[in-house]
């Protein structure tokens, strides 16, 4: 039986261009990657990664960093905050890095992810080696005194309901390709920590 949606996958096919993730790269002179920040909210992602993205800059080389809070202001704003809706946000920026890394950048995204299964889809996206899960890792207790936004004290007053860490779980990578003492260690010794790995994995020069 024919339906609607055998006809869309039949006449939907993958167009390869001339200009390829290849060609794109060698003239930015780096190789594509996503670095995945993820971590407890408060941690640092988004401070380390950018930076992380402001020492790539200024050694030339192109990225691009997508951050939790903006972009759910435009592509995920009609999600919120459960299970189904958490799933569905990383399948979106999970795609969105892989078309940038087809591009040719290197994309620094941060956000919290906390389920492994999630992290992991992101990874089967891209190929061997494309994708660099940078665990940002501070404790609960560390996280919760830095309380930047104030989400801690309402998660406990009640006021948020399945937050992160306090009635919602978090899955800390197993073996990330980075792990960085978000808890000990200055931001400008976890950057270079970053920049050391980028360097092994030939992903820049510098």
């Amino acid at each position: 039986m024919t339906t609607e949606a055998n006809i869309k996958d039949e006449n939907i096919v993958w167009h390869q261009h001339t200009v390829d993730k290849v060609f794109r790269a060698k003239i930015k002179q780096q190789r594509p990657a996503v670095l995945w920040f993820t971590g407890l909210s408060g941690a640092g992602k988004s401070t380390i990664a950018g930076a992380l993205e402001n020492q790539l800059a200024e050694l030339g080389y192109h990225t691009y960093l997508l951050d939790g809070d903006n972009v759910r202001h435009g592509l995920c704003n009609d999600l919120g905050f459960s299970d189904q809706d958490r799933r569905e946000n990383i399948r979106r920026i999970g795609e969105l890095a892989k078309l940038m890394a087809d591009a040719g950048l290197i994309v620094l995204s941060a956000f919290i992810s906390p389920h492994r299964a999630e992290r992991q889809l992101v990874r089967d996206l891209l190929p061997e080696g494309e994708f660099l899960e940078v665990y940002v890792n501070a404790s609960l207790d560390v996280c919760e005194q830095r309380d930047p936004k104030g989400l801690y004290k309402k998660a406990r007053a009640g006021q948020i309901s399945n937050f992160t860490g306090i009635d919602s779980d978090y899955e800390a990578p197993l073996a990330p390709e980075v792990d960085l003492p978000a808890g000990e260690l200055p931001i400008e010794a976890l950057v270079e920590q970053c920049i050391r790995v980028l360097q092994q994995k030939g992903i820049i020069n510098t």
